[in-house]
């Protein structure tokens, strides 16, 4: 659904992006609305950094709409990125300069005054929990310090839009959880996020609303929850079964089954229903002398869903269908 000018920071109607022969993008439509963190989902390949370039104006429109703060990006784009924060997917950091230095060399591109710098690093350093690091040289730094700091610079100039390619690529679990807390705090503060990604309990826990994204295209749309709910309910049933039998185990189910898939070797059925289920294919196992060896029961998740609308993992390789 397409919301009015007013509410939305991104709106995009008919946009294609084409490199040479190739089309990237494939004349989609979507609105970004104030206030929310907005994901983009898909395979590698899919089109999702193509769109984020886009916006902040990295890669020009082919053909299509594309406006952000109201404005046309092909215009308007020098008084765009003034507003706008860009986390790349790859830190681009000067790695022989300071932590606090990095912040300030930033900080001069947007015309800081150094007594607003020096005050805006401080507030970037003790958000992002790097204050105790601000001398250090980033050559030093973890991946997941560097990582912490690319994502502070790109707040030096309070982003009324924060764009998030693949942030937390390549962290370890605790420092992907404290980046998640303060993109968090930042949500509630009132800024808006575009957040690519290629980790689906991510996008569950950070973003209001999210497309999936296949070959350019746009297939869905919806909140985490919705989207789980209309496609694979609320359980995953897994069985490990000789192939030989599982067309013969698969049907007949009813309403309790809402979708089946097969991943590599397991045969999964997505239920409302799964203890029930879990019974029933229980009891006719048994009967037709079926061997199960191996079961599990588990709540759904965004990735069944990716799973079941794509047919491809997030790094582009096939699965089962």
């Amino acid at each position: 659904m397409i919301h009015t000018a007013g509410e939305n920071v991104v709106l995009a109607r008919g946009l294609i992006k084409r490199f040479g022969d190739f089309e990237a993008v494939r004349g989609i439509n979507f609105a970004v609305r104030r206030g929310e963190c907005f994901g983009l989902l898909g395979p590698n390949g899919a089109g999702k950094t193509s769109v984020v370039r886009m916006i902040y104006g990295f890669s020009p429109v082919t053909s299509g709409r594309l406006e952000v703060f109201g404005r046309d990006i092909g215009s308007g784009a020098r008084k765009i990125k003034a507003r706008i924060g860009v986390v790349p997917q790859e830190d681009n950091l000067d790695p022989e300069l300071s932590v606090m230095e990095n912040l300030l060399v930033y900080a001069g591109y947007f015309r800081l005054r150094k007594d607003q710098a020096l005050r805006r690093a401080a507030e970037i350093l003790d958000f992002m929990e790097l204050a105790e690091r601000s001398e250090e040289v980033v050559n030093n730094l973890s991946g997941g310090l560097r990582r912490r700091l690319t994502i502070g610079r790109a707040l030096v100039n309070r982003p009324e839009l924060l764009i998030l390619d693949e942030p937390t690529t390549g962290l370890d679990p605790y420092a992907r959880h404290l980046v998640w807390q303060r993109l968090r705090k930042l949500k509630e503060s009132g800024t808006t996020m575009i957040l690519t990604t290629h980790y689906l309990e991510e996008a569950s826990q950070i973003c209001d609303r999210l497309i999936i994204i296949h070959r350019g295209e746009i297939i869905e749309e919806g909140t985490p929850r919705d989207l789980v709910d209309r496609h694979v309910g609320k359980d995953a049933l897994e069985l490990g079964v000789d192939p030989v039998w599982r067309d013969s185990l698969a049907e007949g189910y009813g309403d309790l089954i809402k979708a089946r898939q097969t991943l590599g070797d397991d045969l999964v059925f997505f239920s409302d229903y799964g203890k029930d289920l879990a019974e029933k294919i229980s009891e006719r196992a048994l009967r037709q002398g079926v061997s199960i060896y191996y079961r599990r029961l588990r709540p759904t998740n965004l990735e069944d869903v990716f799973l079941k609308l794509t047919g491809e993992s997030l790094e582009g390789g096939r699965v089962n269908k």
